[in-house]
């Protein structure tokens, strides 16, 4: 079993304002929903409530929600309390689980050890306003290779880059 962080990035690493995201690039979510369809997407509760109702929980995909809060329910999602349950909701032919955010989510797993690889887009610009981002990471221990670049056109406002990081 793999963990994979997935997570659009700008470059002070902001990942988000006001529990939203802080870019709309079509070409970065067609990435995302090919490379997490068909796996387990396990996100925080406010990522979660941050996706549009009418697309919850994201189809083609077994849907977790990490909660501190024991009387949470997500409609169609599996509700866990603490990363370390994440194994017991997984089945054993699953090969690959992607951690979707948010913040505090992806710190969390990077303290406990538990990513194998990271896809992060890498979006060529700079967010004032941002009020999350994303861990540093010691990159001492990871190879880096690119795996998708896109220039900003007519749908997508920046220019991005996504890069797959193993151990």
């Amino acid at each position: 079993m793999k963990f994979i962080i997935v997570v659009a990035i700008g470059k002070h690493r902001e990942i988000g304002a006001d529990n939203d995201l802080l870019w709309h690039l079509p070409r970065d979510m067609q990435f995302f929903k090919e490379t997490t369809m068909g796996h387990t997407v396990v996100m925080g509760r406010k990522s979660w409530e941050s996706i549009p109702e009418k697309f919850r929980p994201l189809p083609g995909r077994k849907n977790i929600v990490i909660t501190r809060n024991k009387d949470y329910q997500a409609k169609g999602a599996s509700v866990i309390f603490n990363l370390n349950e994440i194994k017991n909701h997984l089945s054993e032919k699953e090969d690959k689980c992607f951690i979707i955010g948010g913040a505090q989510i992806y710190e969390l797993a990077l303290k406990m050890d538990l990513i194998d690889e990271m896809y992060i887009t890498h979006v060529h610009q700079t967010f004032q306003h941002a009020d999350a981002f994303f861990p540093f990471v010691n990159w001492e221990n990871w190879k880096e290779e690119e795996v998708l670049h896109h220039e900003k056109d007519d749908k997508n406002a920046y220019s991005f880059t996504v890069k797959k990081y193993s151990r």
